[in-house]
């Protein structure tokens, strides 16, 4: 299975202009499964509640369109993330699309900092078939959370993707390499680049996307500021081994019996 990551620096409000970029970037670029940041569509710093709601979007749209033609020229798939409308409120959300069309949304369980006040908490964890393997999603600051990513791998997860906009240096960095190591699945976070500043407020994004062995090694990782695209190839079987020695396996010595409060 080849997957792989473009790491970009989105224009904040640009919408059009931001998805033309990802899709001519990509246009050559033959892969299984790639993964483009957390909200690659509109940009992340925020400074009212109107600006999500106005660069959101209500599928289908201009985001689905344009990766379905995408897919359907270069045979892959893609998760990339997004502001989703709903008329509830709006998700931070990240669809997988395939030359079949749109296969799931996945919308953030876990809303970072004063994403509480643009954005609505999602409900769940799903497992969904790209290519035969099995594949999950996760957004940012959901690597924070063990229980996530433990959800994911134990509903069957060969590979999680991680669109993320992070910017406390190195954390999500190591984070991921620690959840791909204590649950034996490759991960692959796609990180942003660039800086914003709006509103009297400033966020530095960190690069580094990375591709994570079942083993926490580092397959690859981009730099901290240079717009990239990598491909590699893996065999997601390997995700099936959960074993630590002879004696111990991941899943099977788990006391869930006991982790109660």
């Amino acid at each position: 299975m080849k997957i792989g990551y473009y790491q970009f620096n989105p224009e904040f409000g640009n919408v059009e202009n931001n998805i033309e970029k990802m899709t001519k970037a990509l246009e050559s670029v033959h892969a299984d499964l790639i993964v483009l940041p957390e909200l690659a569509t509109s940009g992340y710093l925020f400074t009212n509640k109107e600006e999500p709601r106005s660069l959101a979007e209500k599928f289908p749209g201009i985001l689905s369109k344009e990766f379905l033609r995408l897919s359907e020229k270069t045979g892959t798939s893609y998760v990339v993330g997004f502001p989703e409308y709903a008329e509830e409120g709006v998700y931070n959300s990240a669809a997988l699309i395939t030359p079949e069309g749109i296969q799931y949304i996945y919308r953030k369980t876990h809303l970072f900092f004063e994403e509480k006040k643009y954005f609505l908490p999602g409900k769940e964890y799903k497992i969904v078939d790209v290519k035969g393997y099995k594949i999950g999603i996760l957004i940012c600051f959901d690597h924070m959370f063990p229980e996530a990513a433990r959800t994911l791998a134990l509903k069957g997860a060969q590979v999680i993707c991680h669109p993320s906009n992070l910017v406390l240096p190195e954390y999500g960095q190591l984070t991921t390499r620690v959840r791909a190591l204590e649950n034996r699945v490759f991960w692959i976070l796609a990180n942003r680049i660039g800086t914003e500043e709006r509103g009297g407020s400033k966020l530095v994004y960190t690069g580094e996307s990375q591709i994570l062995s079942p083993k926490g090694e580092i397959i690859n990782r981009a730099g901290a500021e240079e717009e990239s695209v990598f491909v590699t190839e893996i065999d997601p079987e390997e995700a099936a081994d959960k074993k630590v020695t002879e004696f111990n396996n991941i899943f099977e010595d788990r006391r869930p019996e006991i982790y109660t409060l």
